[in-house]
């Protein structure tokens, strides 16, 4: 059964304001501030008709309209907001002078036993954590954009973390449906550090001249992309065969030697004939007498992907033709 709490978003934009709606709709009584109580007040109506429209394309319940006027109410001030809450997220822009004045505020108007998370994507929580009274009670607790719809959330503790404010920030996101990661105070933490990696590789095949944008999409979105709303990438890596990964980074290095230097956790792996599936041991160590049963449910993730897709259509990236080419 779902615990009901105060609980306070500073910050009510687009990241905010969906955070709001999905913690409403989980049952709990959220005070939404911003920079003044007018613009809290107009985000409110804003996240009311967002509601509206999710509502009309199936995206949100029937009742999530009525569920979100009950459940948020837009503050006069952060203070305000804050006053009551056991559980105060900060949503504001990402930039870590505003929000070390808005932490400031909050930890300063807060209940001494608040917890306090951050929705920052790539600032480090141990720096922001520096304005923040009593800052064991403080953490990262980072949705991803648009936060009624992503599923995971990161938890960032930073040195002096208590374990209850992890726990508790852990129940909060729960109570959402959401799916929750510990991960380390590292810059860019996990999600943005491997999404800019990737990014960062797909601009140099372009600089190279070796696909278009549109091509590379197509092949990420089609192959290892296709797999990744079930696997991850040492999940893909035991299935595919580490000795496999060793020689392709051996393959690599002809060109890149230093980018594309062997890891050394993979390099350990195969000398100790730990392969992945096929031995029953590699980075997650599922059992041998497993495979097949993963194999089963990985073809049958990827065809229902496919009917998914399918029944989806295209995303309307590309222009709409505009007749016959001359």
């Amino acid at each position: 059964m779902t615990t009901t709490r105060d609980i306070a978003v500073v910050g009510s934009g687009y990241m905010g304001g969906g955070i709001a709606q999905v913690l409403a709709l989980a049952g709990h009584r959220v005070a939404i501030a911003d920079v003044s109580a007018e613009v809290a007040a107009s985000n409110l109506e804003r996240l009311v008709g967002e509601a509206e429209q999710f509502v009309t394309d199936g995206l949100f319940p029937a009742d999530a309209v009525e569920r979100i006027r009950a459940g948020i109410t837009a503050a006069d001030s952060i203070e305000e907001a804050v006053a009551d809450a056991a559980f105060v997220e900060e949503a504001v822009p990402e930039r870590i002078e505003i929000k070390h004045e808005t932490l400031r505020r909050i930890s300063a108007a807060a209940r001494p036993d608040a917890v306090i998370g951050s929705n920052t994507s790539t600032i480090l929580i141990g720096s922001l954590a520096q304005a923040v009274e009593r800052p064991e009670r403080f953490l990262g607790v980072h949705f991803s954009n648009p936060a009624p719809f992503i599923p995971g959330v990161e938890l960032i503790s930073h040195a002096t973390t208590d374990e209850s404010a992890v726990s508790l920030a852990e129940e909060v996101v729960a109570s959402t449906g959401k799916v929750t990661a510990r991960v380390g105070d590292a810059t860019g933490f996990v999600l943005n550090r491997l999404q800019y990696a990737l990014f960062h590789e797909a601009t140099q095949l372009v600089d190279e001249g070796v696909a278009t944008p549109e091509d590379i999409d197509t092949i990420v979105r089609t192959t290892f992309g296709f797999r990744l709303p079930f696997f991850g990438p040492f999940a893909i890596a035991d299935m595919a065969g580490l000795d496999v990964y060793a020689f392709c980074y051996a393959s690599l290095q002809t060109r890149w030697p230093e980018r594309f230097a062997t890891p050394a956790s993979l390099a350990e792996h195969v000398e100790a004939g730990r392969f992945g599936t096929k031995t029953g041991s590699g980075y997650l160590d599922v059992p041998a007498e497993r495979t097949p049963e993963l194999v089963a449910y990985r073809n049958r993730a990827y065809v229902a992907m496919q009917r998914l897709l399918d029944e989806l259509g295209p995303a309307p990236i590309a222009a709409e033709p505009t007749g016959e080419r001359a």
